[in-house]
């Protein structure tokens, strides 16, 4: 470098560093009245599977009613499940919110958008198989149906009521009333019957503690193709019930091979609180 040239200041390289997370945000000094409003702004899962791991303070907030008395102000879903809680507190308020089993259907796959999945299956000759509905059926969550073929085509689905929310007490002081309910019909150049039987079973899944049955009158050829609805409601049904035990089942009436039987969809299995 000549005399005289001014040299250049030296370049300062300064490494970027992305800013630190605050520091955690102690919730301990909070009275329980506080912490749980905040905790009640948590999803039910959420607060059910991160939050009730914490410690035994927030176990025991979570377990009790007060966080989900909360959320029911915000969730108008939740209001069947604290009348219950409230006319019979559960053991556990955080279980029974999180399943929510009143004003929901307990059968799984009900119209066969999964196949047969959920159920268990008899076949008669060509067996069951799944179509798309004939005519709509309002309300049911997917427009499709089993159907059956010539000889009889059973199916079943045993529902645990204490695995899906419900509890003992409940069950045995206050029997809410099962609802249940099915929609069969067949196609308009086919015959069917079709028959249901629908169980409560106690703890062993044997003692029949009460009963609905059906038998349809045979449709014809050359119907109108509507479905039909059978339904039935279980009250005072005495103390025991931890099952409800759902069958129904079809066929054809013709013999012909494929399935020109019964068209059976959206069964249900309902709890209500009256």
């Amino acid at each position: 470098m000549g005399q005289g040239e001014s040299r250049a200041p030296p370049v300062m390289l300064v490494q970027w560093a992305p800013p630190s997370a605050p520091p955690p945000l102690d919730l301990n000094p909070l009275p329980d009245e506080l912490l749980a409003r905040i905790l009640s702004w948590v999803p039910g899962r959420a607060l059910v599977t991160r939050c009730r791991p914490v410690c035994r303070r927030w176990r025991d907030l979570i377990d009790g009613p007060t966080v989900w008395r909360l959320q029911g102000e915000r969730r108008p879903g939740l209001g069947a499940t604290l009348a219950a809680a409230r006319l019979c507190p559960p053991p556990r308020w955080s279980r029974i919110c999180l399943l929510e089993p009143f004003g929901r259907n307990l059968l799984r796959n009900p119209c066969g958008q999964d196949q047969f999945s959920h159920w268990q299956v008899e076949r008669g000759r060509h067996g069951w198989q799944v179509e798309e509905n004939g005519c709509p059926v309002e309300g049911a969550p997917a427009q499709t149906c089993f159907t059956t073929s010539f000889e009889w085509c059973i199916k079943s689905q045993l529902v645990d009521l204490l695995k899906e929310g419900l509890w003992e007490k409940l069950l045995d002081t206050y029997q809410p009333e099962i609802y249940i309910s099915d929609w069969w019909g067949t196609q308009r150049n086919g015959g069917c019957e079709y028959s249901i039987c629908v169980k409560l079973l106690a703890a062993n899944r044997r003692t029949v503690i009460a009963e609905f049955h059906a038998n349809s009158d045979a449709i014809q050829q050359w119907n109108d193709a509507q479905y039909h609805q059978v339904s039935h409601r279980f009250r005072q049904y005495g103390r025991g019930v931890r099952y409800v035990h759902f069958l129904h089942k079809g066929k054809d009436t013709h013999f012909r091979p494929g399935h020109y039987g019964a068209r059976i969809t959206n069964s249900t299995v309902m709890v209500k609180l009256s």
